[in-house]
């Protein structure tokens, strides 16, 4: 708003400018043909009062009202009008205020061009509210434009946000049901575990980048409850390089990734399993890759998935506007999902 107003204010600065000019070489012109100073000057300032009147009339119905296609044939029509009027009220009062044969004769001779050259300065102003008001416009559509997908951004990165805290959720009270008879202690600090997980989550903001190092202290106290729930079958190791503790990535990132990577290596198996986490920066990039073991006669991982990394995907793609930022392979019974996080 405070730009349109200055942007606004040039113009009006700029038109005061070309009045004054516009009066300037209309005196100058009729002190030519041998007038005094006195009558050119009162000529020039009525018919330049005229003239903005008229612009000023123009320019404030296309502020209100743009002509569409068939539209510029009435614009047309009022501009003619608009220099009519100026000649006519112009033709009835100067010669009242300027009692001079000589100048009466030239005034009537002068009105065809009056008309014209009125025409022509009330249709630049008509020209020039047009192509203004148009852009403005235009502007205002973007901006609404974008402020509307970017409310949908945000309403489709907070549902994707939502659909995972049931789904965690959901797993850790089963867990914690089941150990409840059986293990109670373990029950108790998996209570405990999960209420610091969650106190965090609700902390977090989806639109505000988090430093991994932050990210990684976060999912350790997801990886703790898993472990209650799995006991020692569950192994965890995360590496990263010295440069990647500080790099950002949006929050709750890696936990949905390091989910699906236990369920499709723990699920399958009673043996132990190892979740390799690794970061690294690449060209302005941050790397993550995760990697579990899989039986393939029983997951498929190529087709890799479940909402984790569908998930992810789909909240990189809203945030970077790519598809390109999650891959996945599968080598030799390890399940690889690499993540690409740009870099401001």
């Amino acid at each position: 708003m405070a730009t349109n107003q200055g942007i606004a204010t040039k113009i009006g600065w700029s038109l005061a400018a070309c009045c004054l000019i516009w009066m300037g070489l209309q005196a100058y012109i009729i002190y030519g043909f041998g007038f005094k100073w006195y009558i050119a000057l009162v000529d020039s300032f009525c018919n330049t009062i005229l003239l903005i009147g008229a612009c000023w009339l123009i320019n404030n119905n296309l502020r209100y009202y743009q002509p569409g296609t068939k539209g510029y044939i009435n614009l047309v029509v009022w501009c003619a009008a608009l220099s009519g009027l100026c000649i006519l009220i112009s033709r009835w009062s100067l010669p009242y205020l300027l009692d001079d044969k000589a100048y009466k004769a030239f005034f009537s001779q002068s009105l065809v061009i009056r008309f014209f050259v009125g025409f022509l300065a009330i249709g630049c102003m008509a020209m020039v509210s047009v192509i203004y008001y148009t852009q403005l416009d235009q502007k205002e559509n973007d901006q609404r434009k974008a402020d509307a997908e970017r409310l949908a951004r945000e309403a489709e990165l907070y549902n994707l946000r939502q659909q995972l805290q049931p789904h965690f959720l959901f797993n850790s009270l089963n867990s914690i049901n089941a150990l409840i008879g059986l293990r109670p202690d373990e029950a108790r600090k998996m209570i405990h575990q999960l209420s610091d997980f969650l106190r965090g989550t609700l902390k977090k903001d989806d639109q505000e980048p988090v430093p991994l190092s932050e990210e990684l202290q976060h999912l350790q106290l997801y990886l703790d409850i898993e472990k209650v729930r799995f006991g020692h079958r569950l192994e965890a190791e995360i590496s990263c390089d010295a440069k990647s503790g500080s790099m950002k990535l949006p929050p709750m990132l890696l936990q949905p990734i390091v989910e699906n990577a236990i369920k499709f290596g723990l699920y399958d198996t009673t043996e132990n399993v190892v979740i390799s986490i690794r970061a690294e920066v690449n060209d302005n990039y941050l790397v993550l890759m995760v990697q579990n073991p899989y039986d393939a006669q029983t997951t498929r991982p190529r087709k890799g998935t479940g909402f984790g990394l569908s998930g992810v995907q789909r909240r990189l793609y809203l945030l970077f506007a790519r598809n390109d930022l999650v891959e996945t392979f599968a080598e030799d019974n390890i399940f690889t999902t690499i993540i690409k996080v740009p870099q401001a």
